[in-house]
């Protein structure tokens, strides 16, 4: 069942969305080659909880950490650890999430570590605009599959690939809530978007194949060919009025 927010829902859900997002702020300012992601994962906690909130993540399913830290062809739920070190020339993908008055939060970026190569750059920069081409088809009247092939067309136009097997998803008082939202579709296709929904989109983008493997933590997900991914994600609440960007802040990245 998808349960639709009212304003005051939303307004609610914003102030778990700026604390998700500080603290991912405060997490690109520690990037740098040498620091750990337990490092940077402890920041967002101590963030977190400083602001009267909970981190979303930490204990969900089991989830040791306060953050999902992926490097390079980790694409996704990649775990903290003090021997985690970053290299010049990874890119760090950086994943989080606040409850704030019975609200979630989730965002994630990715980040380079110093200077990365071009192909890094432009997988980063497709990523996002990724996400910004699937906001330009969310709309009252559309469909979910408008949403996904706007995501997976423009990545597809740059030469790299949509993860299939992960997608984003309905978000409110629990972290994952119906519907699920692909970052591939057929556009006309899927759920009817209305007014009131609250999503998390996430386009997860590899340089190679699409295809992904778990590894045997149990957590970390990696592109199936050793090629770079990328991931990029924000909270929104779709309005009469249009959408709204409940994780994204002034000085967004």
């Amino acid at each position: 069942m998808i349960h639709l927010k009212n304003s005051a829902q939303i307004t609610a859900m914003k102030d778990a969305g700026r604390i998700t997002g500080e603290a991912l702020l405060i997490a690109r300012d520690m990037v740098r080659p040498g620091i750990s992601t337990y490092e940077i994962d402890q920041a967002i906690r101590r963030y977190i909880e400083k602001c009267g909130a909970k981190p979303a993540f930490l204990g969900y399913g089991g989830f040791p950490a306060s953050a999902c830290i992926s490097i390079n062809d980790e694409v996704i739920h990649g775990i903290p650890a003090k021997d985690r070190i970053l290299m010049e020339g990874d890119i760090v993908k950086i994943d989080t999430g606040a409850v704030y008055h019975g609200y979630v939060g989730d965002s994630a970026r990715t980040v380079p570590v110093g200077k990365v190569s071009e192909e890094a750059k432009r997988l980063i920069e497709v990523t996002r605009n990724s996400f910004w081409a699937g906001i330009e088809a969310l709309k009252v009247g559309n469909r979910l599959g408008d949403v996904g092939s706007a995501i997976d067309t423009l990545v597809v136009e740059n030469g790299f690939s949509t993860v299939k097997r992960y997608v984003g998803h309905g978000i409110g008082t629990d972290m994952h809530e119906s519907p699920d939202v692909p970052n591939f579709g057929t556009p006309g296709r899927g759920t009817r978007l209305c007014a009131g929904m609250t999503l998390a989109i996430e386009p997860m983008v590899n340089v190679g194949a699409c295809e992904v493997k778990e590894m045997p933590d149990g957590w970390t997900v990696k592109t199936m060919d050793g090629s770079l991914s990328a991931h990029y994600e924000n909270t929104v609440a779709l309005t009469s009025d249009g959408v709204l960007i409940l994780t994204q802040i002034e000085t967004d990245f």
